[in-house]
């Protein structure tokens, strides 16, 4: 059961805040003679390809994982710092399962709403769907700045979470910090800012997890499957206010994040340098795609970008183009459909020889469609 005067216990469901949380095995003892999880003692039937030696379980995964991923939090505070503590972090698999959890413990079915800025991530709108949760929506400016005014002007009592996605997607595009801040600092909301950060990692504005021990209303989604190039693994993050993050330890299934995510994950932490040099190549060969791009007649506009993507706009034919070119092999995303894209496409920045086939596709595409 969870007291307090935090921000947690101020707007959290009542029946999460009493909720007693599921006590694993591992949450008593995690070393010696282990008879009390009912695991298999003879070790795992299959092991992970690059398991080299079959009689070395490389991974003991014939063991329920850590519930809480202490190492893998320690390691994660230290490299984004600002005084974060492993208590501020929850680990999940992927950004999904922060949001879904944040809507779980914080929105009330059928009574209670949340802010989105739409053009944003889907997932928002799916989740409040499931949980039976409302929507208010706020769009972008043409531009893709958020309506700092209009916003909380458009939230409720019932208003518990604010979603922006900083860089956005589609939009590619940071919110300045400065922005964010008059959010968390306003009195006329009294919910939690959720600062998406999916893609922060190739932006200079910096990260909302300076904004936390200043505001305990504001709280961080952060992954592992785009700068650390490990979507495969499924490893997020959420970081904020202590009362929050353990509201949402006590609601996560028992064993979330399996033992090979977690290997996986802390190996990661440790090879910060080959983070570093992928980030600076996938820079360098955003800023040539830009440029290509710029230079072709039939793009009317190139968005600037603070992600691994980029956002353009042709004359027209934009859906017709995504599909023939996913026909051919290189595959983008159609966003002509959100608000402000029209004739809009969403590229990933590829290595350079993926990055020139798609601009010869691309090129070949038009010319095609011109002729006919």
């Amino acid at each position: 059961m969870t007291t307090g005067t935090g921000i947690a216990a101020s707007i959290a469901r009542k029946n999460i805040l009493e909720l007693h949380p599921y006590r694993c095995a591992r949450d008593d003892y995690s070393s010696g003679v282990l008879l009390d999880a009912n695991e298999n003692a003879y070790g795992p039937t299959s092991l992970p390809t690059k398991c080299l030696d079959p009689y070395d379980n490389c991974n003991t995964l014939e063991r329920y994982p850590d519930p809480y991923q202490i190492g893998l939090k320690e390691l994660y505070a230290k490299y984004r710092g600002h005084g974060m503590k492993p208590e501020n972090i929850f680990v999940g698999v992927g950004s999904d399962e922060a949001i879904d959890l944040l809507m779980r413990i914080f929105c009330y079915p059928a009574k209670d709403n949340i802010l989105i800025t739409p053009p944003t991530y889907g997932m928002y709108k799916v989740c409040a769907k499931v949980n039976d949760v409302s929507l208010l929506s706020v769009p972008l400016t043409p531009d893709f700045d958020i309506r700092v005014s209009e916003m909380l002007d458009a939230v409720t009592d019932e208003t518990k979470l604010l979603f922006i996605c900083s860089p956005g997607n589609p939009t590619c595009k940071a919110i300045p910090l400065s922005e964010i801040e008059k959010v968390a600092s306003s009195e006329k909301y009294k919910g939690l800012v959720v600062v998406d950060e999916a893609y922060v990692d190739f932006s200079k504005e910096g990260s909302a997890i300076e904004l936390v021990n200043k505001y305990p209303n504001v709280v961080v989604l952060q992954t592992l499957s785009k700068a650390f190039g490990l979507a495969g693994i499924r490893c997020g993050f959420c970081i904020g206010a202590p009362d929050v993050i353990q509201l949402m330890n006590n609601v996560k299934a028992p064993y979330n994040v399996n033992s090979l995510t977690s290997e996986v994950a802390i190996n990661a932490m440790k090879s910060i340098s080959t983070l570093e040099k992928n980030i600076a190549s996938l820079l360098a060969q955003r800023e040539v795609v830009a440029k290509e791009l710029e230079a072709l007649d039939f793009v009317v506009k190139v968005y600037p970008s603070d992600s691994n993507f980029l956002l353009f706009r042709v004359k027209d034919k934009a859906i017709e183009m995504y599909k023939t070119m996913a026909d051919k092999g290189v595959v983008t995303r159609y966003r002509g459909s959100e608000m402000h894209c029209d004739q809009c496409i969403r590229v990933t920045i590829g290595t350079e020889e993926e990055n020139k086939k798609f601009l010869q596709l691309l090129q070949d595409t038009w010319k095609d469609f011109q002729s006919k």
